[in-house]
């Protein structure tokens, strides 16, 4: 059993990594701000006697009693309607909040393992991403401040991996969906399904062929635990190679949902890649890791999902 602080533990993403860590019997002490995370994530654990829930900003002081293992920093605004609205409370984060989590890690001689992002690559010129890619961001565009905080966050923790020698993990996450999306989150796998179900214009931001390659969650916090466990400092895709246009990614919601919904079309923002593909050779190879889901089952996964929550 390992005792781990987790920073973004009711989000998405760490909710789920929370119910897979407690399942494998480790305690988790969760803090979250709840600016993007929902306490309604991780209800089902409250009485949990390996788990805490403390409401708190990581970019101010984190301060834990006792022992720590393992620090996991996950808290970050991910989609981009989040963290277009709140772009400053981003770059914290990213940067306060790397730092403070890095220094808790340092004092309690945890290991440590941050989050980061396909992002980092920004618009790629290389296709697919592998981890010596350095991308291709702008970084005074407005999707700078989720992309450079993200770097930033990468360049801090290898910083203190070799100035104090701290044991670290860094995984770069491509699009995850599943159960647990907030249906106003604003990725693309929420927002066609909630349009979908709900009968409303289903919006095609550009003319739908740029690509993404989804990965069910299941599949990713299985990755997460494999770097976790792992000797590999990383950086790690962890994320499916399998590639879809977004118009593609609309038909087979149509198809699934029975939708009638008509698609529309929207200007495409600034700065938003037209590929994003991870090669996961490093993870098959180091890990043992390659997803297992296809994205026709998961998708009828998080369709019911938002049938019976949104």
């Amino acid at each position: 059993m390992a005792r781990i602080v987790l920073t973004g533990g009711a989000g998405f993403l760490g909710s789920h990594l929370t119910d897979r860590l407690l399942e494998r019997g480790d305690e988790v002490i969760c803090l979250d701000n709840l600016i993007t995370g929902r306490r309604a994530n991780v209800a089902h654990l409250e009485g949990h006697d390996r788990y805490r829930f403390v409401e708190h900003d990581v970019s101010e002081h984190i301060d834990v009693d006792g022992p720590v293992d393992a620090v996991l920093h996950f808290a970050s605004p991910a989609s981009p309607p989040d963290y277009l609205a709140a772009p400053i409370q981003t770059l914290k984060v990213g940067s306060l909040g790397t730092f403070n989590t890095l220094g808790l890690a340092k004092a309690k001689d945890a290991r440590f393992m941050i989050a980061s992002t396909s992002e980092v690559y920004g618009d790629p010129h290389q296709h697919p991403q592998n981890e010596q890619y350095w991308g291709n961001v702008n970084p005074v565009g407005p999707r700078g401040c989720y992309d450079e905080a993200k770097r930033f966050g990468e360049a801090a923790t290898m910083a203190y991996h070799r100035h104090h020698g701290l044991d670290v993990r860094i995984v770069r996450i491509f699009n995850t969906y599943g159960p647990r999306m907030r249906a106003d989150d604003g990725r693309v796998v929420s927002n066609f399904l909630v349009q979908a179900l709900s009968g409303q214009p289903i919006t095609i931001y550009g003319d739908g062929s740029q690509t993404r390659s989804f990965c069910f969650v299941d599949d990713e916090i299985r990755g997460f635990l494999a770097l976790l466990d792992s000797d590999l400092t990383g950086p790690c895709n962890i994320g499916n190679p399998g590639e879809f246009t977004i118009a593609e990614l609309a038909e087979l919601v149509i198809e699934l949902t029975g939708s009638s919904s008509e698609i529309v079309y929207e200007p495409l923002p600034q700065d938003d890649p037209t590929q994003r593909c991870p090669d996961i050779t490093q993870a098959r190879e180091a890990l043992g890791w390659e997803p297992t889901i296809a994205l026709r089952e998961g998708l009828e996964k998080t369709a019911a999902y938002f049938r019976d929550h949104a």
